[in-house]
């Protein structure tokens, strides 16, 4: 709004006046502190904006790095098993609040250690936009799988996922990503249920260059891993169901 005010002809009190006035039409909407959205004609029935339009102004307004991720990224890449009215944004720390207004539904993931690549530039109408590569979702969903509906929602799309995912991006990917218990699970899930035995070759490689130990598929803060069967050392502790 500061920088509406700054560059007015009117004074402050006519410009916020204006304001008040386009969202209560639902012309715009205030997404986020001093933050608005202008809600074009097209879009008026749905009352929202699909993130790739406004991701990029939004972060740079907040002076944070930012990534389209999780099934916002899959419904990009063409995993559109599963439909989803979130959008999911992965941002450096430290923490953003969900954001949830009129039909926007916006919820933020943190990583404390920021991909050193994986991250693509698309352009949408409104410029370009920033969001996870094909391997890079399939990896985030893995490893949020608990917070967001569990693995048994998330096959279809992994499954579909994978037609988009090459050698090299996992190559790239396994260079840097540090959470082993992840990689240990994607590998396990490639291998043994998808059938993506290349790709999680890669991993496997990685993997063996220092110890790892048994994790659970799925993780519980009760549970602990037993004894495994398979070079992942994943415990198998949920029955996996693909609706594909």
């Amino acid at each position: 709004m500061e920088e509406v005010i700054k560059n007015a002809s009117k004074d402050s009190v006519a410009v916020k006046r204006e304001i008040s006035r386009l969202a209560e039409k639902k012309e715009i909407l205030n997404l986020r502190k001093g933050f608005y959205l202008i809600i074009p004609p097209r879009y008026s029935s749905s009352e929202k904006l699909p993130i790739q339009l406004y991701a990029e102004k939004l972060f740079k307004y907040l002076d944070r790095k930012y990534y389209v991720g999780l099934y916002a990224a899959a419904k990009s890449h063409g995993a559109s098993h599963q439909q989803s009215q979130r959008d999911y944004l992965i941002i450096e720390t430290p923490k953003l609040n969900t954001i949830k207004k009129k039909s926007f539904d916006i919820r933020f993931f943190t990583t404390g250690a920021w991909p050193e690549s994986n991250i693509e530039i698309k352009k949408s109408d409104a410029g370009e936009y920033k969001i996870s590569s094909p391997a890079l979702t399939f990896i985030d969903l893995i490893h949020h799988h608990t917070k967001i509906g569990g693995l048994n929602r998330m096959l279809a799309s992994l499954e579909e996922l994978t037609e988009e995912m090459h050698e090299i991006e996992m190559k790239e990917l396994t260079s840097w990503y540090h959470h082993r218990s992840t990689l240990q699970r994607v590998g396990f899930l490639l291998e043994e249920l998808i059938g993506e035995n290349t790709l999680a070759d890669i991993i496997h490689e990685k993997l063996k260059q220092q110890p790892y130990f048994p994790v659970l598929l799925s993780p519980k803060k009760i549970q602990k891993p037993g004894a495994v069967d398979n070079k992942w050392k994943v415990d198998v502790n949920i029955k996996l169901e693909s609706d594909l």
